[in-house]
């Protein structure tokens, strides 16, 4: 049997597998049951090497020794391995989680604020400012200038980018309403959907008539979304630098005003 190098390539990189324990199990897989020698001789890992493999895969669950001898190996289906992987996957995770949730507990995490503290506090604050590349990213900023803000968190944005971030900041939005942080939200798009998420997340949103989307939390930080909606790869530009948060806020506050005066009321044309 010739194993195609496009298929070693891909299930490689799908269950993490070295090229000749790729090849082992491919082989291994092709016949069922299958001793060292065969699977060597169909796979070409030499055959000194196809040993060692083949007890790695029997470790990692791709295969089961076969009772008696001459000592056999049994391909376990695929199906069963990727299972497998998504248990194992989904613990790892969730031990990671834990282990990060409880390290702000730690001496350690101590010592890593005190090094950002010193190393920020020289900084003037009107010259931090960074650029945040991906999707990932840019969630994980507004994430944490939400989470971190105490008096005003005020939201420009489309209708569209509001829905699609709330899945990922719906909890930060809870913890706002709950600890009485005032909540401005100004929204471009149908006015049938600023009303459905005004009565949805309770944000009595505003219709504005524009396609900038930033978000700034107690006037003092500011995130930028620069790319059109339609961008393959979001990007964004972060600020801390209270005078321009502060300027900016007002600027954004007035034209809701002038909205409102325009069109007579907050949720449509």
């Amino acid at each position: 049997m010739i194993i195609k190098p496009e298929l070693v390539k891909k299930i490689k990189e799908y269950f993490n597998l070295n090229i000749y324990e790729t090849k082992v199990w491919l082989s291994l897989l092709s016949k069922g049951v299958a001793s060292a020698r065969e699977v060597a001789e169909i796979s070409g890992v030499p055959r000194s090497r196809t040993y060692d493999v083949l007890e790695s895969l029997e470790k990692r669950g791709f295969a089961i020794v076969k009772v008696g001898k001459p000592v056999k190996y049994i391909s376990v289906k695929p199906t069963e391995i990727i299972e497998k992987m998504k248990s194992n996957t989904m613990q790892d995770a969730n031990e990671r989680v834990k282990s990060l949730a409880s390290l702000k507990e730690t001496q350690e995490y101590v010592e890593l604020e005190q090094l950002h503290n010193t190393g920020v506090s020289p900084i003037k604050s009107q010259d931090i400012a960074g650029s945040l590349k991906g999707r990932s990213n840019v969630l994980s900023k507004l994430r944490d200038l939400l989470d971190n803000s105490k008096d005003e968190v005020l939201i420009c944005t489309t209708v569209s980018d509001f829905e699609d971030k709330a899945r990922i900041i719906a909890s930060a939005l809870d913890r706002l309403h709950k600890n009485n942080v005032k909540l401005k939200v100004a929204l471009s798009g149908e006015p049938e959907r600023v009303k459905k998420i005004s009565n949805k997340f309770n944000l009595k949103a505003k219709y504005l008539d524009s396609n900038a989307r930033f978000f700034i939390a107690d006037k003092k930080e500011a995130l930028f979304i620069i790319t059109p909606e339609s961008s393959e790869e979001e990007m964004g530009v972060w600020f801390n630098s209270p005078f321009f948060t502060n300027s900016m806020s007002g600027i954004l506050e007035h034209s809701i005003k002038n909205a409102l005066n325009a069109n007579g009321n907050g949720n449509g044309k």
